[in-house]
C-alpha cells in the first residue's frame, strides 16, 4: 500500500471517527488485514489482558487514559521492560482528544490532536513496511565526525610533503582504513568496544612520533589470519582481509596534534554515523572545493527514495502484499531479489547503492515475517528451511530443503540473508569515492545484519561479517568512457536497475575532457555540442537496458527544456523507450550546512510498454497515459525552433546589436559629458535599453546615427573619435564585423519602429510569474539583450503576459543560471495561439490598459520589485488575474486548474497546428537531373 492511499485511510478514519474502533481502524488504514484486525479484537493476537489496552506484538502497544495522565501513562509505558517485551514500535496513549505516541525504534514522538492524526500519517508507516528517515540521522552525527576527520586531514596534508606523490591514492586507501576501525570498534565488528581509539592512546607516544609505525604495524596484523605471534595489545585484533587490509600502504606522519585529533575522532560514537551519508561528506573533506559547506554533496536520503521507489520498490512490495499467506510466491519473491542487480554509473560514495541495499533487505525482512507468522502472533506456521543450529551453536545444514529440524520438541526455522553486495554495481572517478563506496557497502552490510537480527528475533541469523568478503563491484573510471557492461555484465533477461545522480554540466562549463567525452558517447552525430553534460549518461543507459531492465536518473531540469529535448530525447525515444515516471522540477536539497538548492527532475525510463505511467508534481501522484519529453501527460512531441509564428501572430526579432567595442554606448557619466562638451550632439543621442535597464531600471545610452546625418555628427569630434574606434574593432574582428567596418556609425543588426515596439527581455528570474515586458517610445532604442515585436497590437501584450504563455515558457525557453533565457525561436514563434475574433482582441485589450494603469500607479517602482512574487500590489495581481482568464477564454470557457492542464492543452493545439501547417506547405518542386 503507498504512502497516497494511507493517507486516505487515514483521512477517511477521521471522516468517520469512532471511538471503540479508533484503533483499529488505524491499523486498518496501513494495510493490517481484516484477518488479523478480526483477532486483535476477539484477543487471540492482543497479548494484554489489562482493560483498555491492546498489545499487538511488534506493532504497537495501544492504551485508553483519562484526560490529564497522558504523559505521565506514556513515559511510564516507554520504560517499563515487561510493557516492552513484545517489541512494540510504538507506544500510543490517548484520552480520545489527544494523542501521544513515540516510537520505540527511532524515538521519535508524536504529540497531536486524535482528529489532526491524518496530517501525521506519516508517522505510522513503518507499520506499512515503509521506514521513516530521521532528520537528525542525516545531520549532526555525520557532520561532527566530518568536520574532526577535515581537521586530522589538514594537519596529515600539511606534515607530509609528498603524500600526493601518488595522487592521494595511499592517502585515500589510508584514510578509509582508519574510518573502518573507528566504525568497527563502535558496532561490535571488534570484539571489544573502543580497543583501537584505547591500543593506540595507551601503545603511541604522546609526540606522536611512533603512530606511523603502529598504524602499518595494525593493518598488516589485520590482514593476517594468524595473529597468536604478536604482542598482547595485537592478539584480540580480528582478521578483515576482503580486499580492505590487502595492499601494502605507508602511513603518513603524526604530530603530537594529530594524534590528539585521531584520538578525539575515536571518542565519537560511531555506531551513529550513517555509511549512505556519512562517504560522501568525508568526500568533501579530501575535496577543497566543497570544504566550505561539508554535506552538501550528498543526496538526501528522502530524495533518493524518490528514485527508488517507482523504479522498482513500490512494484516489489506490490507483490509482496498481493501473494500474502502464499509462502511459495513469497519465497519466489525473495529469490527474484536475490538475483536482481543495481547499478550506478556514477556512484560517488555509494549514497544510491547503499539505501537501495538497505530497502531491499528490509523488504527481505518484511516477506519473512509474513512467512514465518512473525507480524501476527499465535499465527506461525514454518516450512522449508536449509540452515539451522544446535543448542551449542554448531551449524548444520539440511539437504532436504523442505525437511525441519527438531530441537527439544520444537520445530525451529533459522533464516539468512539472500541479499549480497555483489548484486550492486558502481561507477565513479574520483578515486577516494571509489574506495568510500566499497567501505560504506560493507558497513552497511553490517547494519543490517544487526537490524536482520533484531526484527526476525529468534528466526534471524546473520553470518560473521569477517572476514569482510569482496564488497559490490566498484570500478574506478570515466562512466563516458567505459563499457557499462565490464563492471555491469548483463544476460538478455537479467533484471537491471540504473539509477543515481550523474554529473550535470552546461556546454559553456565543460572544460575540453568533458567535450572529448561527449563527442565519445555522440561518435557519429552532429547534435551534441550544446547538450549538457548528463546527456551522456541518459543515452548510455538507453544503449544499456534490454525488456526486464529500467533506469532512473535525477537530472538537471534543462534536459527537459528549450533547445535541449531536440538535441537529446529523439535517441532515446527512437530506441522503443518510454518515461514510465518522472517528478517534475522540485527543489533538490538536504539537511546539511550551506544546503544548496538545484531545481531538477527525477526521469525514469523503460522499454515501451502499457504498464502504468506516473507523474509526480507537489508530492501528488498522477496517473500518465504518456510522458513526453516535456514531462506532460501528452504525445511525444518535439517542439523544434521556428523562424516564424506557428499562430496569426506578429513576427518577434532582436533588439538591435551595436558591435562597438563598448564605443557607441553611454553610461549616464559620459552622456553628461558628451553633453557639456558638445551641446549640439543631443540629437544624436537616445536611450539604450536591454533586459535589465527594463527590468532593474538601469539607464544607459547610445549614440544613434543614420546614414543621412552622418557628415554632421562627425563634426563633432567627441562623437568622430568614437566611430573611428568602433571601425578598429570591427576590422579587428571575424568576416561579419570586417564587413560592417565600412558604416561604423551605425549598429551591426539596426531595427526601427512606425507605430511601436513592444519589448521582451531575454533573461528573467524564475521566481516570477510573469516575464515583464512592456511598450516602449519610437526614440527608445531596444538593445540586443532584449527582444522586440514591432508595431505590436496591445492584446499581443496580453498574450506574452499570460499564463498561458508562461507555461509554454517554463518547458520550452532555456536557462540561464536561475533565470529564464526567453527564446522567440522556441518559446514565441512556436506558441499555439488561436485566431480570435476582433471582439476578442478589444476585450483584452481593455485587460492590458489595467494592468498598465496599475503599474503607473507605482511609477516610483522598478518592474523588479512590482513582479516580486513576494511584494506583488494586490491592484497588479488582480489585473494579471483578470488578463489571464480573458486569454483562456480565447481557448476554453472553463478556466485552467494549473499549469499541468495549461501544458497538455497547448500541446494538443501545437500538434494540430503543426499538422495543419505542414499540409497547407507548398510542395517543393524537384529538380531534373541533368543528362549525362
Amino acid at each position: 500500500m503507498n504512502a497516497s492511499q494511507i493517507e486516505k485511510n487515514v483521512t477517511a478514519l477521521v471522516e468517520n471517527f469512532e471511538k471503540e474502533e479508533f484503533i483499529f481502524d488505524l491499523l486498518k488504514a496501513y494495510g493490517i488485514s481484516k484477518t488479523s484486525i478480526t483477532r486483535l479484537k476477539k484477543g487471540d493476537f492482543n497479548l494484554s489482558k489489562v482493560k483498555g489496552e491492546v498489545l499487538y506484538k511488534s506493532k504497537m502497544l495501544f492504551k485508553e487514559v483519562a484526560s490529564g495522565s497522558l504523559l505521565n501513562t506514556i513515559d511510564e509505558l516507554t520504560k517499563d521492560p515487561d510493557s516492552l517485551k513484545h517489541n512494540p514500535r510504538f507506544v500510543i496513549v490517548t484520552d480520545y482528544k489527544t494523542l501521544l505516541a513515540k516510537d520505540i525504534r527511532t524515538g521519535q514522538t508524536l504529540d497531536t490532536t486524535i482528529l489532526e492524526i491524518y496530517k501525521h500519517f506519516g508517522f505510522f508507516l513503518p507499520w506499512a513496511g515503509q521506514e521513516k528517515y530521521s532528520q537528525k540521522n542525516e545531520n549532526y552525527a555525520d557532520r561532527k565526525a566530518s568536520y574532526k576527520m577535515a581537521k586530522l586531514y589538514d594537519i596529515l596534508v600539511t606534515e607530509n610533503a609528498n603524500i600526493y606523490n601518488d595522487g592521494g591514492h595511499n592517502l585515500n586507501i589510508f584514510l578509509s582504513r582508519l574510518l573502518f576501525c573507528f566504525f568497527a570498534e563502535d558496532t561490535g565488528i571488534f570484539p571489544v568496544e573502543g580497543m583501537f581509539t584505547d591500543t593506540l592512546a595507551q601503545h603511541t607516544k604522546e609526540d606522536g612520533s611512533d603512530v606511523n609505525w603502529f598504524l602499518d604495524k595494525l593493518f598488516k596484523i589485520l590482514n593476517t589470519e594468524n595473529n597468536s605471534q604478536e604482542a598482547a595489545h595485537f592478539e584480540e585484533f580480528p582478521y578483515v582481509n576482503g580486499g580492505l587490509f590487502r595492499d601494502t600502504i605507508v602511513s603518513p606522519m603524526f604530530t603530537k596534534e594529530a594524534r590528539k585529533i585521531i584520538l578525539e575522532c575515536g571518542d565519537l560514537d560511531w555506531s551513529e554515523i550513517n555509511p549512505d551519508i556519512f562517504g560522501s561528506m568525508i568526500q568533501a573533506v579530501v575535496n577543497p572545493a566543497y570544504r566550505s559547506g561539508l554535506g552538501m554533496h550528498y543526496t538526501s536520503v528522502p530524495n533518493i527514495m524518490k528514485v527508488i521507489e517507482p523504479l522498482f520498490l513500490n512494484e516489489l512490495y506490490e507483490e509482496l502484499e498481493k501473494h500474502r499467506g502464499n509462502d511459495r510466491k513469497l519465497r519466489e519473491l525473495i529469490f527474484r531479489i536475490s538475483k536482481i542487480k543495481i547499478f550506478d554509473p556514477a556512484c560517488g560514495s555509494g549514497n544510491f547503492l547503499i539505501i537501495a541495499y538497505k530497502e531491499l533487505r528490509r523488504l527481505e525482512i518484511e516477506i519473512i515475517k509474513e512467512i514465518t507468522g512473525i507480524a501476527e502472533p499465535d499465527s506461525y506456521n514454518p516450512s522449508q528451511s536449509r540452515i539451522y543450529f544446535t543448542k551449542d551453536g554448531h551449524q548444520i545444514i539440511s539437504d532436504a530443503p523442505q525437511s525441519k529440524m527438531n530441537f527439544n520438541g520444537k520445530q525451529t526455522q533459522l533464516w539468512f540473508t539472500e541479499i549480497k553486495l555483489s548484486q550492486f554495481y558502481g561507477i565513479e572517478l574520483d578515486d577516494f569515492a571509489h574506495e568510500m563506496a566499497i567501505l560504506s557497502l560493507w558497513l552497511a552490510e553490517h547494519q543490517m545484519n544487526k537490524e536482520f537480527v533484531d526484527e526476525l528475533h529468534d528466526f534471524g541469523r546473520a553470518k560473521p561479517i569477517l572476514p569482510l568478503k569482496e564488497a559490490g563491484n566498484i570500478t574506478q573510471g570515466n562512466a563516458t568512457r567505459l563499457n557499462w557492461e565490464d563492471t555491469c555484465p548483463k544476460k538478455k533477461d537479467d533484471e537491471i536497475y540504473i539509477l543515481g545522480n550523474p554529473p550535470y554540466l552546461g556546454s559553456s562549463m565543460q572544460d575540453t575532457e568533458q567535450k572529448n567525452d561527449m563527442a565519445f558517447v555522440f561518435k557519429g552525430g552532429s547534435n551534441y555540442k550544446k547538450q549538457d553534460y548528463i546527456s551522456c549518461w541518459f543515452y548510455k543507459a538507453a544503449l544499456f537496458i534490454d525488456t526486464n531492465q529500467k533506469y532512473a536518473f535525477v537530472s538537471t531540469n534543462s534536459v527537459n527544456q528549450g533547445t535541449q529535448v531536440e538535441m537529446i530525447w529523439p535517441l532515446i525515444f527512437n530506441k522503443g523507450l518510454e518515461i514510465f515516471f518522472a517528478h517534475k522540477d522540485f527543489k533538490w536539497t538536504n539537511n546539511a550546512k550551506g544546503n544548496a538548492g538545484v531545481i531538477c527532475s527525477i526521469i525514469g525510463i523503460r522499454k515501451v510498454s502499457n504498464k502504468p505511467k506516473y507523474l509526480f508534481s507537489n508530492e501528488i501522484k498522477k496517473l500518465a497515459q504518456n510522458i513526453n519529453a516535456y514531462l506532460v501527460d501528452g504525445k511525444n512531441i518535439i517542439v523544434f525552433k521556428s523562424t516564424k509564428p506557428i499562430s496569426q501572430l506578429p513576427k518577434m526579432t532582436s533588439g538591435n546589436k551595436p558591435l562597438d567595442g563598448g564605443n557607441l554606448i553611454l553610461d549616464h557619466n559620459e552622456k553628461e559629458q558628451l553633453l557639456f562638451e558638445a551641446p549640439n550632439s543631443e540629437i544624436f543621442i537616445r536611450k539604450f535599453i536591454g533586459s535589465s535597464e527594463f527590468i532593474r531600471g538601469n539607464q544607459r545610452w547610445c549614440l544613434w546615427i543614420n546614414d543621412e546625418d552622418l557628415n554632421e555628427a562627425v563634426k563633432i569630434n567627441q562623437i568622430k573619435n568614437r566611430i573611428e574606434k568602433v571601425r578598429t574593432v570591427r576590422l579587428a574582428g571575424g568576416n561579419n564585423a570586417r564587413n560592417k567596418a565600412n558604416s561604423p556609425h551605425r549598429f551591426e543588426f539596426a531595427n526601427e519602429p512606425n507605430i511601436s515596439q513592444l519589448l521582451i527581455p531575454r533573461v528573467s528570474s524564475i521566481r516570477r510569474e510573469y516575464i515583464p515586458i512592456g511598450f516602449m517610445d519610437l526614440d527608445t532604442v531596444i538593445a540586443d539583450s532584449a527582444q522586440v515585436i514591432f508595431d505590436a497590437e496591445p492584446y499581443i501584450f496580453g498574450v506574452i503576459n499570460s499564463k498561458m504563455h508562461m507555461a509554454w515558457v517554463k518547458v520550452t525557453a532555456g536557462r540561464l543560471k536561475s533565470d529564464y533565457r526567453y527564446s522567440s525561436f522556441f518559446s514565441y514563434h512556436t506558441f499555439p495561439f488561436p485566431n480570435i475574433s476582433l471582439k476578442q482582441k478589444e476585450q483584452i485589450n481593455l485587460h492590458v490598459f489595467a494592468v498598465l494603469e496599475e503599474r503607473e500607479k507605482y511609477s516610483g517602482k522598478t518592474l523588479a520589485q512590482l513582479y516580486d512574487p513576494d511584494k506583488m500590489p494586490k491592484g497588479l495581481r488582480e489585473a494579471h488575474h483578470q488578463l489571464d482568464l480573458a486569454i483562456e477564454r480565447c481557448y476554453r470557457l472553463k478556466p485552467f486548474e494549473n499549469d499541468t492542464e495549461r501544458l497538455e492543452y497547448l500541446f494538443k493545439e501545437y500538434e494540430k497546428m503543426i499538422n495543419k501547417n505542414t499540409l497547407l506547405e507548398k510542395p517543393k518542386k524537384k529538380r531534373k537531373s541533368k543528362k549525362a
